[in-house]
């Protein structure tokens, strides 16, 4: 599917094994994991379960699987809660940081583990006093501060399920997903603070709530102090029900399987999928992948994923994974240019951040703004840097490693999705050797496999599709209420594997390429090219901070490639640029690989997550209709580009 390109040559000839010191303290050092999981899959997950977790009853089956469902630990018992407070706090580790937030304006607070628990303690007591049991849905609809994970950890308590909506989402969003769920109870807040602003939280839930019927009460957090509008007998303040509460609050024991979250994500049909994950599956894997990926030193380490808890990596790598393993980690309110550029390097300095994590997005942004913004700051507490939410281009990679990093951080780059719930691509940091911009090998237990329009594996080298070939502890256990849509979403395109909806290649050394998702596969004279290949070649050429490309179609070679760039500082649109960039690609990959068109733009339209939305530009370059930009950050951003592009292809003609 994918064409090998001499830019990926070039990129796989790069490698880089980790130092010395690092391997000297590394939780794993060389292949020996990978090869236990290889020899007897479900041993290993079982092994890893009991070793990881406290379980109340001991489970005796460890996986059923009845293409397309699977269940794990069915007969076992345990409470998430329990396994991410209470077994640290018993253990003597209670006086040890959980969380140290940072709030936007300035304000932080740290809190530690007993505090914690007692916090969750009186946040569930309060939810059982608003009417939720066990088995009710409750939505959480807040900004970054320590009550959202409260709020989840208090539902995990009590065996609720909680389904957490992004703080930036419009109304209807919020409303389509409570009445999905039909959830009983909403936790908003009065307001989130965001680039100095208020986010009109309490607002946009009340706009919600008049099409709600299923919600019976909505519990408010103050945080930013402006007036909001308070229904009697609906509406409860945070700080009038919770405070009071006991600090007792006994877990509820919940079957493997119980339904623990459930998380939407974006649907090609318009309606979003309740993506549904279990307690026992969920939490094992998502408890060894923090361990081992991240490679955890829970007494030293100060663990900071710069994600929202709306998304599944705040889930599974803020909340669930950091806790199950008594870590302290950093939870930061804001973005990261507010008031300066420099907030997030700040951060890392302040909380002596050892354990980076964050997003390509993030990284080629931080990029365009210039290295001395990190480099006014001491990094030198990080010991390592990973990458998630899409493909990291090579130069991105490097950028990352060299300025953040200094060359002695491993950079650990994940493949994963809401579906799977936990890291299944990545680089062990003390036993693998990387390569900038491959995700490396599947983690031990997982398996994965690459394969043509017809299903068949394509051997090494080769390029196709992504599919999961076996069944995993924190799969999706389907989509809420529409398990033939679950069926059909993920299970009907090559028989018996899981199909992520991604292209990926492996290299002659095996490694695997992510390149994006199928739709952004670009079939050009019958050449299939990669959006993120072109998207890294240009972002490789100096004068050039960021790139999104799409296939438009053509009249000669069915899609010719239309390129949207955003130029650093100090460089400055003109014809020769174009043409200059168009020879850059056309020499990195190959003459059928230069964009026909390219639009100089200030900014690209992408989701609140950060993730552009190709989409949109292919509406664009298509003079289409524009189609949902309700997830947009910015959506005017995208007017702008279409009122620029449709002047230049008139121009052009």
């Amino acid at each position: 599917m994918a064409d090998v390109t001499l830019e990926a040559l070039a990129d796989e000839q790069r490698s880089f094994p980790p130092s010395p010191e690092f391997v000297a303290n590394a939780l794993v050092t060389d292949s020996s994991m990978h090869d236990l999981a290889a020899a007897d899959p479900e041993a290993f997950w079982a092994a890893q379960a009991r070793e990881l977790l406290h379980w109340d009853r001991d489970f005796t089956t460890t996986c059923e699987w009845d293409l397309p469902f699977a269940k794990w630990f069915t007969d076992g018992q345990l409470n998430v809660s329990y396994n991410c407070l209470d077994r640290h706090v018993d253990a003597g580790h209670g006086d040890q940081i959980a969380f140290r937030w940072e709030g936007e304006p300035g304000d932080s607070r740290d809190i530690t583990y007993a505090e914690l628990l007692a916090e969750v303690s009186r946040t569930a007591n309060a939810l059982k006093e608003l009417g939720v049991v066990k088995g009710d849905r409750v939505a959480i609809y807040m900004g970054m501060v320590l009550e959202l994970p409260v709020a989840m950890l208090a539902c995990a308590r009590i065996g609720a399920a909680h389904s957490v909506v992004f703080g930036g989402f419009t109304a209807d969003s919020l409303r389509d997903r409570i009445n999905d769920a039909q959830a009983k109870v909403l936790v908003t807040g009065d307001g989130a603070w965001r680039r100095g602003g208020i986010v009109e939280l309490k607002q946009i839930a009340d706009e919600a709530m008049a099409e709600t019927p299923s919600i019976e009460h909505c519990l408010v957090l103050r945080r930013t102090e402006q007036e909001v509008a308070m229904q009697t007998g609906r509406d409860v303040w945070w700080h009038d029900i919770v405070p009071t509460q006991s600090t007792e609050c006994a877990p509820e024991s919940m079957n493997a399987e119980d339904l623990l979250f459930i998380l939407y994500t974006s649907g090609t049909t318009g309606h979003p999928k309740g993506i549904m994950h279990t307690t026992g599956g969920y939490l094992t894997q998502v408890a060894f992948t923090f361990k081992y990926v991240f490679d955890i030193h829970p007494d030293t380490d100060v663990f900071w994923c710069t994600a929202d808890c709306g998304w599944v990596t705040g889930h599974s790598y803020i909340v669930y994974g950091p806790l199950a393993n008594r870590a302290t980690s950093v939870m930061y309110e804001g973005t990261p240019d507010y008031p300066a550029k420099d907030r997030f390097w700040s951060v890392v300095e302040k909380y002596g951040v050892t354990i980076l994590y964050t997003a390509p997005t993030a990284i080629r942004t931080f990029r365009k703004w210039g290295s001395e913004f990190p480099a006014g700051h001491d990094l030198s507490s990080l010991r390592l840097l990973g990458s998630v939410g899409e493909p990291i281009n090579p130069e991105a990679w490097i950028w990352y490693s060299e300025h953040i990093g200094t060359n002695r951080c491993p950079v650990v780059d994940t493949w994963w999705q809401t579906e799977t719930g936990a890291i299944m691509i990545s680089p062990l940091p003390g036993a693998t050797v990387a390569k900038p911009g491959s995700a490396t090998f599947p983690l031990p237990g997982i398996g994965a496999d690459i394969v043509n329009d017809d299903g068949n594996a394509v051997g090494i080298p080769g390029g196709g599709y992504l599919t999961l070939t076996r069944p995993w502890p924190s799969m999706l256990r389907g989509i809420w209420g529409d398990p033939d849509r679950y069926r059909e979403t993920y299970w009907s395109r090559f028989d018996g594997r899981y199909f992520a909806g991604d292209g990926a290649k492996r290299d002659a050394d095996g490694y695997f390429w992510l390149l994006g998702r199928v739709d952004d596969i670009m079939l050009v004279a019958g050449h299939n090219i990669s959006t993120t290949e072109v998207e890294s070649a240009l972002v490789s050429h100096p004068a050039v901070a960021e790139a999104a490309v799409v296939g438009k179609t053509d009249d000669t070679t069915g899609q010719a490639i239309a390129a949207f760039v955003i130029l650093r500082a100090g460089h400055d649109p003109s014809d020769a640029l174009v043409a200059e960039l168009r020879d850059h690609v056309g020499h990195a990959i190959g003459p059928i690989a230069k964009p026909k068109s390219i639009l100089f733009t200030e900014d690209l339209p992408k989701t609140r997550s950060g993730k552009i939305m190709r989409r949109l530009l292919r509406n664009v370059a298509e003079d289409e209709a524009l189609g949902d930009v309700t997830t947009l950050a910015d959506p005017s951003v995208v007017d702008g580009i279409k009122g620029r592009y449709l002047t230049t292809a008139s121009d052009e003609d």
